[in-house]
């Protein structure tokens, strides 16, 4: 019997987080129509169903054509700062930054991108390099999340030794972007010197 529930609990916290950015996607984008259709704009002339979804998707659309820009690179990085320093919230948006691959540095959850041998051809997978730990013969071993890809959200998990994995030059920012559009998107990638 327990052997049921555990795996039952298991499965259920494995569709909640698969679910989780589909859901996030879904709930802001309904918010978003909900918000502009029931404001002014059903009252207009002009308005169909569906207006508020169109002017969602221009809005997102607004939004990642102003965080591009010089001006709107330089306004992201300072409300970051902002909010990064807020007294009760900068701890958990430091959190929300390190799960999404903003978080940089030696403290960030993902530390650096490798690219990591499949085993089964020549091939190689994105790899994100969690912890560093030591084995029982006192080598150094790396914990590499090898995320799933449209959906990094699952992987798998290996313990590998540095040697065996390539370093490149890519943020874990990008790796996400790559990995979510299944590769389309393309990211600056060299090899670490």
């Amino acid at each position: 019997m327990q052997s049921v529930t555990k795996h039952i609990t298991k499965c259920l916290i494995a569709g909640i987080v698969a679910l989780l950015p589909i859901g996030g996607l879904v709930l802001t984008v309904w918010q978003l129509e909900y918000m502009i259709s029931t404001g002014w704009l059903e009252n207009q002339a002009f308005y169909f169903p569906g207006l508020g979804l169109i002017l969602a998707a221009m809005i997102i659309y607004a939004i990642g054509l102003t965080v591009t820009t010089f001006l709107g690179k330089w306004l992201w990085r300072t409300m970051d700062r902002v909010l990064d320093r807020m007294p009760l919230f900068g701890g958990l948006y430091r959190t929300l930054k390190q799960i999404l691959g903003y978080g940089e540095g030696k403290d960030a959850m993902f530390r650096q991108v490798v690219l990591v041998p499949t085993g089964k051809s020549d091939g190689v997978e994105l790899g994100l390099v969690t912890n560093q730990v030591l084995d029982k013969g006192g080598q150094t071993q790396l914990m590499i999340f090898v995320p799933g890809s449209p959906n990094p959200v699952t992987g798998r998990l290996l313990m590998l030794q540095p040697e065996q994995v390539q370093v490149v030059n890519m943020s874990v920012n990008d790796a996400f972007k790559s990995l979510v559009s299944a590769g389309s998107t393309p990211v600056p990638m060299s090899e670490a010197g």
